[in-house]
């Protein structure tokens, strides 16, 4: 990857995946803000940039100025997100954001600690004497799914079904490139939760309840939190998982000093950031990052490389569990819209770190074939096959 790059589209190729953050070397070297002709958008690299844009008042998190303009596959997906926290900005985020804030409470969170652990042992239990497993297929998609669905309250013979619905939805979800039938399964994907959510609302043990969001908005952003609360972790433990093995001397620094585990969780979500693209719309014209951006232009902040920034993260290309400093990662976000299940996240990596590094500590690539989801937005393997003695 020698040529200058000309347009983020290019992440997106396997190749390139397979040497993602030397490609975002190249777009921030060549201008941390710079204008992509391919996206029609200006791309944001440097972390002083990103950061500064995801807290920025006039760049606007709504993605669908008028979801009933969006082709009509893809309509009731705008719909729904659209009233979601996520694309909203000011008074009407921080409004549906109290609302669901009550979910991912310390208490709330830490007492998942216990189940959690027992659920990874029971999988590592189940699964020990064959010597393999696929750590995305096996613990990093169950977990935080079974996780984020007790915390909403969805019983457990719900699950599988929903499963098949978040998944269908959270193609769309990262994805503007998108086949027939990935269009025609999101929107059945959507339809299926949002009418199971809106029979479950009415229960008495229901997380979010109509009351200060309309019966719309409190099922919309149940949605967004079984979305969000499992997809985005799903691909931070895979890829977590996978830098230990490809770094046995940090995985051996951790399993020797568990006082470290606190600053590991941070700088694996900054090494390999499974959040790796949010969008923001300039609501008026203003000057950013030295150029002049017009009122409506879309702005995409690269998480993935303002967290390998040198700027921002000396010696950035190198994984050091041990670093300080590596909690001002932006692999969460940043600013107001901060991941809400941030503390959920870290919990659970915590969990699958330690499980794996006691109870496996012969554990090894199986398949070095690597590959990750086609998608801008989030950074996620496909599998991670692994093996031990």
């Amino acid at each position: 990857m020698t040529a200058r790059p000309r347009t983020l589209l290019t992440a997106v190729r396997p190749e390139t995946q397979r040497h993602l953050y030397d490609f975002f070397d190249q777009l921030r070297d060549a201008d941390p803000c710079l204008w992509d002709r391919g996206l029609n958008a200006w791309v944001v690299t440097s972390h002083e940039l990103v950061s500064a844009a995801a807290s920025d008042p006039r760049l606007s998190s709504v993605r669908w100025t008028d979801p009933d303009d969006v082709e009509d596959e893809l309509r009731q997906v705008a719909a729904v997100l659209s009233r979601t926290m996520l694309y909203r900005d000011a008074l009407e985020h921080s409004r549906l954001r109290k609302a669901a804030s009550r979910t991912f409470t310390a208490r709330s969170v830490e007492a998942l600690r216990a189940p959690l652990t027992a659920a990874v042992d029971a999988t590592l239990d189940r699964l020990l004497p064959s010597g393999r497993m696929d750590v995305v297929h096996d613990l990093a998609v169950p977990l935080p799914f079974n996780a984020i669905c007790a915390l909403i309250h969805v019983p457990e013979p719900d699950r599988e079904q929903m499963l098949v619905w978040s998944d269908d939805v959270a193609v769309a979800f990262g994805n503007a490139r998108l086949t027939p039938e990935e269009k025609a399964a999101a929107d059945r994907g959507m339809s299926g939760m949002v009418e199971y959510f809106d029979s479950l609302i009415d229960r008495p043990e229901a997380l979010l309840q109509p009351g200060a969001l309309s019966r719309d908005e409190t099922i919309a952003n149940t949605v967004l939190l079984l979305l969000a609360g499992h997809e985005t972790t799903t691909h931070y433990l895979g890829n977590a998982v996978l830098a230990l093995l490809q770094h046995p001397d940090q995985a051996k620094r951790l399993a020797t000093e568990p006082a470290l585990m606190a600053t590991a969780v941070e700088e694996l979500l900054r090494w390999d950031s499974p959040l790796q693209l949010m969008l923001r719309r300039a609501t008026t014209g203003l000057s950013f990052g030295g150029k002049d951006i017009a009122a409506g232009q879309a702005i995409l902040l690269v998480c993935g490389a303002a967290n390998r920034d040198p700027a921002a993260f000396p010696s950035p290309h190198v994984l050091d569990l041990g670093r300080t400093g590596g909690a001002r990662h932006v692999a969460f976000g940043h600013g107001p819209h901060f991941c809400l299940g941030s503390s959920l996240a870290r919990l659970e990596g915590e969990i699958v770190f330690r499980a794996l590094l006691d109870r496996l500590p012969g554990l090894r690539l199986a398949d070095t074939a690597l590959a990750w989801h086609p998608s801008l937005n989030f950074r996620g393997l496909d599998r991670l096959l692994v093996e031990w003695d």
